[in-house]
């Protein structure tokens, strides 16, 4: 077994950055770490005297976002898919015209040292400014809405399903004996009694 070798010098050494040979392909990047209460978002230096700002996650803050953004000169957003609180940004952000990536955040947590959120985002516009984050598939607006529908329609026919199983413990447990007599305690029979 090998043990691990501490390498001399290492504590003094400055970080290189890996970024400084290559390419940008997004030079008007801006990067969001989203959160449920506010986002903070980043824009490349020089382009405001604040180029880290936090803005809430009300609509109204959602628009003043990106205006800001536009102010900024900005055409391509990243943020990542954090629970649902991306969501509206994301529509927001795409009614402004914005080029809007989301991304995994699995693939922006593997390296380590980001601990804060202005870093974070800071860290999102860097990685998307030299075009090493791949954008999720998003299917088109009525593919989403219908989705949504569909999603919603499941839960509600399982939340009845659940209901009903409900209704019929209650009922033998009074010792009424529906279950018995009736296949469907849901059906239209059911409801003569």
């Amino acid at each position: 077994m090998r043990k691990a070798r501490k390498v001399a010098g290492q504590r003094g050494k400055k970080r290189v950055d890996v970024t400084a040979n290559l390419e940008i392909l997004h030079p008007h990047a801006a990067g969001i770490d989203v959160g449920n209460a506010q986002h903070y978002a980043a824009v490349p230096v020089g382009r405001d005297p604040q180029p880290v700002q936090t803005f809430g996650s009300f609509t109204a803050d959602l628009h003043r976002l990106g205006q800001w953004l536009r102010a900024c000169q900005i055409e391509t957003v990243v943020m990542q898919a954090t629970g649902v609180y991306w969501i509206a940004l994301y529509e927001v952000l795409e009614g402004y015209g914005f080029n809007v990536y989301v991304v995994n955040a699995k693939h922006t947590k593997t390296l380590p040292g980001r601990k804060t959120d202005v870093l974070e985002c800071q860290w999102l516009q860097k990685l998307h400014t030299f075009g090493l984050l791949n954008n999720s598939f998003l299917p088109p607006e009525e593919i989403r809405v219908l989705r949504t529908y569909l999603r919603q329609r499941e839960n509600l026919v399982a939340g009845a399903g659940t209901c009903i199983q409900q209704m019929q413990k209650v009922l033998t447990q009074m010792n009424v004996q529906l279950a018995n007599v009736l296949s469907d305690l849901s059906g239209s029979r059911a409801w003569r009694f």
